[in-house]
């Protein structure tokens, strides 16, 4: 498929799911309240509808686009179908910075916690990013990802441990599990930046990546500058991953799934992947922000556990085939 035609059908997609999720909620309004929220922004409905709704999936959405993006271009730059943020520990680091301003009362200072989750994603990507400068292996830059991960996952959990007050307990519990309940436009004016700057990176790393299938050697033959596509796909998926953190917290799965979904569509070429890969992303957790809100518990499922739910027999599947082709 062409990529034009890809992005377009998963545009498409996401525009439906997007419109499919306005109208599912805790509150269920008729056909006149619909036409009275369209009417007047101001009213009850309106309120539900253009205050609480419509900011809720737009949030999901550029949360799955970063997380989708960051995997594209992890899985590009890696040569691994398994690469993913969570893997690699950017989103360790980052919520473990997010988690200690929450727990350290500056949650309350506006932007202070999105501002925590970048910090904490850039700083595990300068760390990638220099760690690659001195190994050339890939599955070593996954080792040190993996270490990376488990460390700050440990830090968080020590911060946890030791939080004095049980609201801010609460609150980076809330956030470990991942939602995008509640979120605000403002809450996606801060982290669409910092997007935007990640796909601008990813953009200019899409022709070092293609060459990449060639063969690491080969490419810098060709006169592909490694030290460059590395530091540009990087930071490019540490902002991403930064970017959906600060957004909704902690959610697993989408950036090692949506690539899968669109790759044999684009061709096995990483460099067609990476608009494709964002925009898939969104779609899943669109579409999985609704049915977490469809199924019929006492309290809403997070989102990040909902995912996960989904996700991990997901990335058995995935690794089971890796395994396979492995073998032969």
């Amino acid at each position: 498929m062409r990529a034009q035609g890809l992005n377009l059908a998963m545009a498409v997609g996401l525009l439906v799911a997007i419109v499919l999720s306005l109208f599912v909620g805790e509150v269920a309004l008729s056909g006149e309240q619909y036409r009275q929220a369209f009417q007047d922004l101001a009213s009850a409905p309106g309120e539900i509808l253009w205050q609480v709704r419509a900011p809720r999936a737009l949030a999901a959405a550029l949360t799955g686009g970063a997380l989708g993006l960051a995997g594209a271009i992890l899985q590009g730059l890696l040569r691994n179908p398994l690469a993913d943020p969570g893997v690699l520990g950017v989103s360790a680091t980052a919520a473990f910075m997010a988690a200690l301003v929450i727990v350290s009362g500056l949650a309350l200072v506006p932007g202070a916690v999105e501002t925590a989750a970048w910090i904490g994603a850039l700083a595990c990507g300068g760390g990638l990013a220099l760690f690659t400068a001195r190994v050339r292996e890939p599955e070593a830059l996954i080792l040190f990802g993996v270490a990376m991960s488990s460390f700050f996952g440990a830090a968080t959990a020590l911060v946890f441990n030791l939080s004095p007050s049980p609201i801010a307990t609460a609150e980076v519990l809330a956030w470990l599990m991942g939602s995008v309940e509640a979120r605000s436009w403002l809450d996606s004016l801060w982290a669409a930046p910092a997007l935007f700057l990640a796909l601008f990176l990813a953009m200019r790393a899409a022709p070092g990546l293609k060459m990449l299938t060639l063969g690491e050697v080969a490419a810098e033959a060709s006169g592909l500058r490694m030290g460059r596509l590395k530091m540009a796909a990087i930071l490019g998926a540490s902002l991403a991953t930064g970017a959906a953190v600060a957004l909704a917290g902690v959610i697993g799965f989408v950036g090692l799934a949506a690539p899968h979904l669109v790759r044999r569509l684009a061709r096995e070429d990483p460099a067609r992947l990476l608009i494709p890969s964002s925009l898939a992303g969104a779609l899943i957790l669109v579409a999985a922000d609704v049915l977490a809100r469809l199924v019929p518990t006492d309290q809403e499922l997070k989102l990040g556990v909902f995912t996960a739910l989904i996700g991990a027999p997901l990335f058995a599947l995935i690794a089971w085939r890796a395994a396979r082709s492995w073998r032969t």
